[in-house]
């Protein structure tokens, strides 16, 4: 199976080399002199590492395939994915095919809240994109205290939203002085 490890972010400096928007677990072990990656779209690649760095927490690679800043400007937005088995578990990771068609439930009564129909990476954390009943689209914090079960077996996630969360309970929304940005007395 196929799945992407980085996204190919912008060109950094004149030589050809691009910034990744990581998406595993193990750069280290993925991203080494000498790596094929098949791309999405597939017309991009494959692309091969000819070197590799990392500076302040970001992944910088050089492809043999792109030497110069115009070639990597080409390549932003490209997936790089790699043939994984699936038999590797990792308890607390998901990867988007797994969760998109999931049903979502209410932590507290089981009712369906809607159902998983995507993935968004961001640098804090992911999204997950849930269609509600009513065809609303909402991005909930795919963080622990507000996604605790993941249950992919089972066909679902267990959500535990605060007010407001979700479109369908939007009346229920708690907004705090400070974001309306009334002044508090002191």
């Amino acid at each position: 199976m196929l799945l992407t490890v980085a996204r190919i972010g912008r060109a950094h400096g004149l030589r050809g080399e691009v910034a990744l928007d990581v998406r595993t677990d193990a750069p280290d072990e993925r991203f080494v002199v000498g790596a094929r990656f098949v791309t999405e779209p597939a017309s991009a690649g494959p692309l091969e590492v000819v070197r590799v760095r990392t500076a302040q927490g970001r992944w910088y690679v050089t492809f043999a395939q792109a030497a110069d800043r115009t070639a990597v400007e080409a390549l932003r937005g490209v997936d790089l994915l790699v043939d994984t088995d699936e038999d590797q578990d990792d308890e607390d990771g998901w990867y988007q095919h797994e969760l998109v068609g999931l049903r979502v439930e209410h932590v507290a009564d089981g009712r369906v809240l809607g159902e998983v129909v995507g993935l968004e990476h961001l640098p804090a954390h992911d999204l997950l994109v849930v269609r509600e009943p009513d065809g609303a689209r909402t991005l909930v914090p795919f963080v622990e205290a507000i996604v605790p079960v993941v249950d992919v077996p089972g066909g679902r996630v267990v959500l535990d939203p605060p007010g407001g969360l979700l479109a369908a309970d939007a009346e229920h929304l708690v907004v705090s002085d400070e974001t309306r940005g009334d002044a508090v007395e002191g």
